[in-house]
């Protein structure tokens, strides 16, 4: 063998499988035959120890060959290679310094270092196995214990240094976990969580009567928004794999009965009425269903729309709808008002307490009621000692149809089966102007008469001040003379109206003129009625007849 290549150090030997030699023209590796006993090495051992000695520019698959082929034949595999400090002395002039098989053997020795994986493979371990005299793995030989298991993404230089200096389990890679998706959700704009709590007003009162039982909706108000659902973000785990994210559930806009969707994510209240939610629509009801009284455990009643209650609605308590109103018990002094008013019992007023229905109202009975209908009024049984006013007719028939005592109008017709008694107790009817347009006319007439007193005083205060100069005054007085100047105007603009509505409500009371009484038994003693303003005391029993007006007298016809 020529001096050039005469081998000045090696590692291992026949009987290790395996024999690297350092020579002056290169590194040469020798493979032994892998059946030979005692062989213990692998790919990643070879890779090792020439990284020791700066042995980096060689055939990654030429060493894997050799290794697999364990041909016995020494096989140049570098020409490059740095021996370490403690190896001194030369024999070779191409070689600057030599190593003898004693001073290689007291090499450093690693301890091993295992890689584990969580399963998700987006955490990575560096576990040590380290025996005495064994040195921490170093930082290189963690990064190849991490290349060997393909981990490409998330390698933490920091702390791969420093499971090299403590040797401890340390955590040396994570990968990117992907965002999950967001589920689209609905926020109400409602609260139905108020429902059952009083009323507190600003004084820190709380009134039991109003406990808000009912949500209820105005239309064009907002009831529900939608949040969309979002996507996510994909995550990447340790191999440099996409791990996929889970987008978010859609859900759609719960809609549902008289309401509306506004640019695809908004719900709002067609009508006025009650918020209905069942929890997959939202709905806006018109109706409201009481199952049992309007009393304690309900509060007072404010509704949009029409109204049914299963029991009565109790003294001293409130119903009012826009709608029609269906009680299938009674009235017991309390204020009901509405379009229409049906009540399937009757009325007990208690002397308190008024009803009021803008169109229709019917009931079994009356008695010492309060009761106010632009249209009709029908008793089936019974009107006692009531205070009753219709627009059109009030109609006591039925069963008994008895009207006996209190005060009844009605613009047309009022008729009974009996009004009075034998005791003749007082009754009085009135026909042929309609109650409610004569009620809004005094109170018209009140307001233009308090109006017109007002702009008279003014006016006369304005005129004497009119001759004092207001610029002399001081800031203060002067401003209440301005003010008092400023205050005719609304004055004068009120008096004009209510002088306008006055007339226009006299046209429809002189239309009027058509009013009867009709009795189909008996009219007592007692009875006073006025049709058409024409005035009359019953004084002996009237029976089967129809009363009105001809050339300015009440007559008596058939009925």
């Amino acid at each position: 063998m020529d001096e050039e290549k005469k081998s000045v150090s090696e590692v291992g030997s026949k009987d290790s499988g395996y024999l690297v030699e350092f020579r002056g023209d290169g590194v040469y590796l020798t493979v032994f035959d892998s059946q030979e006993p005692g062989i213990k090495f692998e790919l990643s051992d070879m890779r090792l120890i020439l990284k020791e000695y700066s042995v980096e520019d060689y055939d990654l698959e030429l060493l894997a060959r050799l290794v697999r082929e364990a041909s016995g034949i020494p096989t140049k595999i570098s020409e490059k290679f740095t021996l370490p400090a403690n190896f001194s002395g030369s024999k070779n002039a191409n070689v600057s310094i030599e190593m003898t098989a004693e001073e290689l053997a007291e090499k450093q020795v690693y301890g091993k270092v295992f890689i584990d994986v969580s399963r998700d493979k987006m955490e990575a371990l560096a576990r040590f196995e380290i025996k005495e005299n064994e040195s921490i793995p170093t930082v290189e030989m963690i990064k190849e214990a991490l290349a060997q298991k393909n981990i490409v993404y998330g390698i933490d230089e920091e702390a791969i240094k420093e499971a090299a200096e403590s040797g401890k389990l340390t955590k040396v890679a994570v990968g990117t976990p992907p965002k999950n998706g967001l589920d689209a959700k609905i926020i109400r704009k409602f609260d139905l969580g108020i429902k059952g709590r009083p009323v507190i007003d600003e004084h820190d009162r709380v009134h039991y009567k109003d406990l808000n039982i009912f949500c209820l909706a105005k239309k064009g108000q907002l009831l529900a928004e939608r949040i969309p659902h979002t996507t996510g973000t994909p995550g990447t785990n340790l191999h440099g794999a996409t791990v996929r994210q889970k987008p978010g559930k859609p859900k759609p806009v719960p809609a549902g009965k008289n309401t509306s969707i506004k640019d695809e994510n908004f719900i709002v209240s067609d009508i006025d009425g009650q918020i209905v939610d069942t929890g997959s629509k939202i709905s806006v009801d018109p109706h409201l269903d009481i199952q049992g009284d309007v009393g304690m455990a309900t509060g007072n009643i404010d509704f949009v729309g029409s109204v049914t209650v299963g029991g009565s609605v109790q003294q001293g308590f409130v119903l009012k709808a826009t709608g029609d109103i269906e009680i299938n018990g009674m009235i017991s002094g309390a204020d009901v008002s509405g379009r229409n008013i049906y009540v399937k019992g009757g009325v007990q007023g208690m002397n308190r307490g008024a009803i009021r229905a803008e169109d229709d109202f019917q009931a079994t009975f009356a008695e010492n009621a309060d009761i106010e209908a632009g249209g009709n009024v029908i008793i089936t049984d019974v009107a006692m000692h009531s205070t009753i006013r219709a627009g059109h007719t009030l109609a006591v028939e039925g069963r008994r149809g008895l009207i006996n005592g209190g005060f009844l109008a009605a613009g047309e017709e009022i008729r009974a089966n009996t009004i009075g008694n034998s005791m003749n107790v007082a009754t009085r009817l009135t026909v042929g102007v309609n109650p409610m347009i004569q009620k809004r006319y005094q109170q018209v007439l009140k307001e233009y008469n308090d109006a017109k007193k007002r702009l008279e005083q003014v006016t006369k205060m304005v005129n004497t001040l009119g001759k004092i100069d207001i610029s002399q005054m001081p800031e203060d007085k002067a401003e209440r003379i301005n003010a008092l100047i400023r205050s005719q105007f609304p004055l004068a603009g009120l008096v004009e109206r209510s002088e306008k509505t006055l007339k226009e409500l006299d046209v429809e009371l002189q239309k009027m003129k058509r009013g009867r009484i009709r009795v189909k038994d008996t009219m007592f003693p007692g009875v006073r009625m006025s049709i058409n303003s024409i005035l009359k005391n019953v004084q002996v029993e009237e029976n089967h007849c129809t009363q009105y007006v001809e050339d300015d007298f009440i007559k008596i016809g058939a009925y």
